[in-house]
């Protein structure tokens, strides 16, 4: 209210004080901040009751506006809350599973957290390939960064250098390149991995053209987009023969859940959706899996391996073991340019979309960081500590390993570690003052004991004490595997878990009903365990959406 009558009264005396009757030529404007006066103070009234800022920022607020340096003041008075100021500053870089959990389960009244990071937004992978076809959209399955409850900052940049000495993360703004730098007290990277090209000819060259990457929400929208294409294209009357079945030979590279998931969920679409609206080119779709390893899904028990590879081979999708990809070539045949994949063992697939996800590969600002590294990824210690850091700098997820225990690059592990160091922080860390100058040389003490995170979901989190035995160190916990095969497959690998569960193992629809429950379960917000289900309904009994745009 008194931000709004500092705007008329400044209003009224320019009118004034210009010799004009401010009543009659200012009146539209005194009229509409009157109006959006009222309609602010019932929106106060009714949806947050609880607020507490003083009217007197107004007037500072607008002289920030109406100078030439606001954006810098605006800034620097962010950056100088004395709230800020009195708690120790958390940088994570990272917006994935451990970097997300981790801002969110942080004690916002111990710490200053703030989140830097290219994704606003943290992307429930396993659902992914879904959204590459149509099953889920790409909105049910994201939830964005600033919604975490406190959180200080969040910045939509790169990270691009780390200097331990000055304590400094020096960043790159994602859309201008502006570069700035943002001071910590603690540091925890967990900037995740990119996926690995190993220098295979032309992939990097031709990644978003006709290679694509499945790593991302955006790569995913590249997927859809293309795989449209392709079939709209294709239907053209006018196109030559050997371009139509260029563009419907699609080909998956890797072996891993996500190539068999996405290969599922494509052979489902193609079978559902597309054989409803293109009959005619259900002929010429060439599907083809190719893994340069003996077999797929190698982390899963042999048997649901070779279950997993039989149901491919029997929806007439081409699985090549033991190939590996030698390059992409671009070629003129017959008067047509197409793209062709070459094989080390010599034979040749032409193609119209390549879905590669095979390997992966540090980010540059680990690969050119003076941090320690052991097979491309940061060392740590049974802490999650970067050794020779005075306990200031931590990794998480992909991007860190402990030689001693070389646990895989999973979203399992990420959350994991997340949640085992937010309990050090609030419960052990929290109590060391790292902000007293006196501190500054002295190694943080070790945590006390922490109960790991054996159980997947919050509420039923209570069972750990139960079932684990607490420990200073970081403990990991096997939940088991699983991978979907479209509706009504899949596998589930239980016989090395942790959870008090029959060590088995589970194949088709019994398999499918525990991975939907169990990624429905898990997702973070109310809005997402709703629009997902529904969408999962609206594909099976009105079909995927075909449009491109």
């Amino acid at each position: 209210g008194d931000g709004f009558d500092y705007c008329q009264n400044t209003v009224t005396n320019h009118a004034s004080l210009n010799g004009t009757n401010g009543t009659i030529i200012f009146q539209p404007i005194l009229t509409t901040l009157n109006i959006h006066k009222m309609m602010l103070s019932i929106l106060l009234h009714r949806h947050l009751p609880l607020t507490r800022q003083s009217p007197t920022c107004f007037p500072r607020v607008l002289r920030c506006f109406t100078s030439s340096h606001s954006v810098a003041s605006i800034a620097t008075t962010t950056a100088t809350t004395s709230a800020a100021k009195d708690k120790p500053r958390v940088i994570i870089l990272g917006s994935g599973w451990g970097g997300y959990t981790l801002a969110s389960r942080l004690s916002k009244s111990h710490y200053d957290v703030r989140v830097i990071s290219p994704a606003n937004h943290f992307l429930f992978t396993p659902l992914l390939p879904s959204t590459a076809v149509g099953t889920l959209e790409f909105r049910a399955i994201q939830e964005p960064v600033r919604t975490i409850r406190a959180l200080g900052q969040y910045y939509m940049a790169k990270a691009r250098e780390v200097d331990l000495e000055k304590k400094v993360v020096r960043c790159e703004d994602l859309y201008k390149g502006v570069k700035f730098e943002v001071g910590f007290d603690y540091l925890i990277l967990s900037v995740g991995k990119k996926s690995n090209t190993f220098g295979t000819h032309n992939v990097q060259r031709l990644e978003g053209v006709v290679v694509f990457f499945l790593k991302h929400l955006y790569h995913a929208r590249q997927i859809r987009n293309r795989i449209l294409e392709c079939f709209e294209r294709a239907s053209n009357p006018t196109l030559p023969q050997i371009q139509r079945d260029r563009l419907l030979s699609f080909i998956v590279v890797g072996g891993g859940p996500t190539s068999c998931e996405f290969m599922s969920e494509l052979h489902e679409f193609i079978n559902q959706d597309v054989a409803s609206w293109y009959p005619d080119l259900i002929p010429h779709i060439k599907l083809t899996l190719v893994e340069a390893g003996p077999g797929i899904l190698g982390s899963f028990d042999k048997a649901l391996s070779e279950y997993y590879l039989k149901e491919l081979v029997k929806k007439n999708i081409n699985v090549r073991l033991n190939t590996a990809v030698a390059g992409v070539d671009e070629r003129y045949i017959e008067g047509e340019q197409i793209t062709v994949a070459r094989f080390k063992d010599g034979s040749e697939v032409n193609f119209g979309t390549m879905v590669w996800s095979a390997g992966l590969a540090p980010v540059k600002l680990i690969a050119n960081s003076n941090l320690p590294l052991h097979r491309d990824r940061v060392i740590i210690d049974d802490y999650l500590r970067v050794p020779n850091t005075q306990g200031r700098v931590y990794a998480i997820g992909d991007c860190a390993v402990n030689p001693a225990d070389n646990l895989p690059p999973t979203a399992t592990v990420a959350e994991q570690q997340a949640i085992y160091l937010s309990e050090c922080f609030n419960k052990y860390y929290s109590k060391f003052d790292v902000l007293d100058q006196r501190n500054v040389e002295v190694e943080l003490p070790l945590p006390g004991n922490v109960t790991p995170a054996l159980m997947p979901f919050n509420a039923l989190s209570f069972l750990n004490k139960l079932l684990c035995k607490s420990s200073p160190k970081f403990q990991y916990k096997n939940r088991g595997a699983m991978a979907s095969m479209g509706f009504g497959g899949g596998v589930t690998d239980l016989k090395t878990t942790d959870l008090p569960s029959p060590k088995t193992t589970l194949s088709g629809y019994a398999s499918f009903v525990v991975w939907r429950s169990t990624y429905l379960t898990k997702q973070l917000s109310v809005q997402n365990m709703i629009l997902i289900p529904m969408f999962w309904f609206k594909a099976l009994v009105f079909g995927r959406d075909i449009s491109r745009f």
